[in-house]
């Protein structure tokens, strides 16, 4: 089905069977329906017209009511989390986990509020699970974070992303936004719990290790357009004038070369958004697991190479400073 939808990509989608056709104004909707229509009829499919459903200002799509420019849970799909009884087995703990997963995207620091959750099914021993307060309260809250009707504005292609990235010692968080007039409105929420080894690193090395992650993660959102990437990190913005190396943090940002991107400095009080997912671990750290991050590793005491800061402020490296963000990267690499 993609490759028969491939050339009406920009306003037709399909998983499986199920076609949604999305359009600015009912005349140009009109012209794609026949368009798709024409397509299936060409690759001898049908559509069945009891099931066809068309010009609908929002539509119910894979548990998510789509339309007037946000994404929004299903309402029933919400209910059935909100009545979900206390799980007393680790295979009923997974499906709890499962269904409100689905909708994480809407969940800030989902990781973390899980973790209590996450830790019964990991544990060894029998299937009856040990239900302790910390489970409890997290089981709690997830059953109730969808109700207050969490709604995420749906990305606009033709407009510049906001990307904030923030690093705690427990965890990683970022946020994928745009621009409405003069608010900012979040397209979708990312964390990550820091590993054992990861929490070990140094300041600079956890912030850089959340961009890496952030923009790997919503490559499909970032990569071929240029965005904006807000940090409360502020050595970001000087660092390159430091002639102290760190090999790590070379590579990973050498690994960035295909992203286009400004870096602009937010100060932390006014950094809510990522720096609250980053840190929710640390105000729970025996309750959850922060969401969102990736991998680094050792002490930075150094600063970043003049190339990979040209790959952070611009997003390609420029020619003449090539050769030596190359023998650099040779060089972390032998190390």
């Amino acid at each position: 089905m993609d490759k028969l939808l491939r050339p009406h990509a920009n306003y037709a989608a399909a998983y499986l069977d199920d076609i949604v056709i999305h359009s600015p104004d009912w005349e140009t909707h009109l012209d794609k329906v026949e368009a798709v229509l024409d397509a299936l009829r060409k690759a001898g499919l049908t559509a069945n017209p009891l099931k066809c459903v068309i010009g609908l200002a929002e539509a119910k799509y894979l548990g998510h009511v789509v339309g007037r420019g946000v994404v929004k849970p299903q309402w029933n799909k919400v209910e059935a989390i909100q009545d979900w009884p206390r799980p007393i087995r680790k295979k009923q703990v997974r499906a709890f986990l499962g269904i409100v997963g689905y909708y994480r995207r809407f969940i800030p620091h989902f990781a973390t509020r899980a973790g209590p959750l996450t830790d019964l099914i990991k544990a060894r021993g029998p299937e009856i699970v040990k239900w302790t307060d910390a489970a409890e309260a997290a089981f709690a809250d997830l059953r109730t974070a969808l109700c207050c009707h969490p709604v995420l504005m749906a990305p606009d292609f033709e407009k510049e992303f906001i990307l904030q990235t923030d690093a705690s010692e427990v965890g990683l968080g970022a946020v994928l936004s745009q621009m409405v007039g003069e608010e900012e409105h979040p397209i979708l929420y990312l964390s990550r719990k820091l590993l054992p080894r990861e929490q070990k690193y140094a300041v600079v090395e956890k912030e850089c290790l959340a961009i890496k992650w952030a923009m790997e993660t919503l490559r499909y959102y970032l990569l071929g357009r240029r965005f904006t990437l807000v940090t409360d990190h502020a050595p970001l913005q000087w660092m390159h004038r430091n002639k102290e190396r760190n090999a790590r943090v070379t590579r990973w940002f050498l690994s960035l070369q295909p992203f286009h991107f400004r870096v602009q400095h937010r100060a932390g009080s006014q950094h809510g958004n990522a720096d609250g997912l980053s840190r929710q671990h640390c105000l729970s750290s025996r309750v959850a697991q922060p969401l969102g991050v990736e991998q680094g590793g050792g002490i930075c005491d150094t600063a970043w190479p003049e190339g990979s800061i040209r790959v952070l402020a611009g997003g390609l490296i420029p020619c003449q400073g090539r050769k030596v963000c190359f023998r650099l990267t040779r060089t972390a690499v032998a190390n």
